[in-house]
C-alpha cells in the first residue's frame, strides 16, 4: 500500500531519505509543470523547483501536518515564482508559455475530434495559444488560482491556504478572472470549423 504524502513527510522528519526521494519522484513534474506557466522559462521553472525541494528539505524538522501536503508544497513554489516574476520582470520572457513543458504534448487544450482534418489541428492549436495567452495576461494572483484551480485540479480550501486568502476571497478571486477569461475568449466561442 502507498503511503500518504503525510507519513512520507513525517518520515523526512525522522530522517528517512528514501521518503523524501519518494516525495521528489512524486511532486516533481507537477510542480515544474506549474512553475514553468507561471515564470514562461524552462531552466527557471528547474530552477525553482528544485529551490522548492531544498525548502521542503530545509523545514523537515518543523514540518506539522496541518495542512495538506500539497497545499504547504504550492504554497512554497507559488511564493517562490511569484518572487521570481517580480525580480525579473524588466527582462521578458525567454521562452512562450506556448511551449511545451517538459514531458508535455503540444496539444490544444480542448479535445479534437477522433479524426481531425489538419484545418481542425492548426484552428485548435490557435485556440489553445489564445487561451494560454489570456491566461497569461490575468494578474498574478488570478493567474495562480486559475493554473491550481485548472491545470492541478486542488480544491478551493488548498487554493487559498496556497494565496494566503479566505476562501470566499479566493472564490472572488476566481470569479474576476473567469470573468476576464470570458470577456477575453468571447470570440472563440463563434469559430468553430
Amino acid at each position: 500500500m502507498a503511503r500518504s504524502d503525510v507519513q512520507l513527510m513525517l518520515g523526512v522528519k525522522e530522517g528517512d531519505s528514501a521518503s523524501f526521494d519518494l516525495l521528489l519522484e512524486r511532486y516533481r513534474t507537477p510542480v515544474i509543470r506549474f512553475l514553468h506557466r507561471m515564470v514562461r522559462d524552462p531552466a527557471m521553472a528547474e530552477d525553482l523547483a528544485q529551490e522548492v525541494f531544498l525548502r521542503v528539505y530545509r523545514a523537515r524538522k518543523q514540518y506539522a501536518p496541518s495542512a495538506k501536503f500539497t497545499t504547504w508544497l504550492f504554497r512554497i513554489a507559488t511564493n517562490l515564482a511569484l518572487n521570481a516574476l517580480r525580480n525579473s520582470r524588466h527582462r521578458g520572457p525567454e521562452v512562450s508559455i506556448e511551449d511545451p513543458a517538459d514531458g508535455e504534448e503540444e496539444t490544444p487544450l480542448a479535445v479534437p475530434d477522433r479524426a481531425p482534418t489538419i484545418e481542425q489541428r492548426l484552428v485548435e492549436r490557435a485556440r489553445a495559444r489564445q487561451i494560454q495567452r489570456a491566461i497569461l495576461a490575468l494578474p498574478e494572483k488570478q493567474r495562480v488560482a486559475v493554473l491550481l484551480h485548472k491545470y492541478h485540479e486542488l480544491d478551493y480550501d488548498q487554493i487559498a491556504r496556497i494565496l494566503g486568502c479566505s476562501e470566499s476571497a479566493l472564490k472572488s478571486l476566481l470569479f474576476r478572472a473567469y470573468e476576464a477569461l470570458r470577456v477575453e475568449l468571447a470570440p472563440l466561442v463563434g469559430q468553430r470549423v
